[in-house]
């Protein structure tokens, strides 16, 4: 027998906040109340493990990296790749002094698009959250 995975691509997005402190955004990305007011319908965390709501649907994911104020990284229970994660990081932006969200990710090629857009409407989210 045969088991065919797909191979996911890796990809970054980068989002500047010039107008947000680098301690706000970490709770927004770090925090389950943050991470509910953009992300998911609903948090919960029992030890390293996340269940992320959305719509009823839920789904499970694994603390498996962080750095205070700096990045936190998840892999998703339900990928067999344990390669695989989704990050939030921070960092400064040197031009503007702003602060940078980074997001990295990974998807089957023919997902890439959809993804971004899906991201790009959780930082929209995000944003208006923030006054911005």
């Amino acid at each position: 027998m045969t088991v065919l995975i797909m191979m996911k691509e890796k990809y970054h997005i980068e989002y500047i906040f010039d107008k947000a402190g680098k301690a706000g955004l970490w709770e927004f990305i770090s925090s389950v109340t943050g991470l509910e007011e953009w992300f998911a319908d609903k948090v919960s965390v029992k030890g390293k493990i996340y269940t992320f709501t959305w719509k009823g649907h839920s789904a499970d994911a694994e603390i498996i990296g962080i750095s205070p104020n700096n990045y936190v990284r998840f892999h998703w229970l339900e990928d067999e790749n344990a390669l695989t994660y989704f990050e939030f990081r921070l960092h400064k932006n040197e031009l503007t002094g702003g602060v940078v969200l980074e997001i990295t990710d990974f998807v089957e090629e023919y997902e890439k698009s959809d993804a971004i857009n899906l991201w790009e409407t959780e930082i929209k989210t995000l944003r208006r959250i923030l006054g911005l």
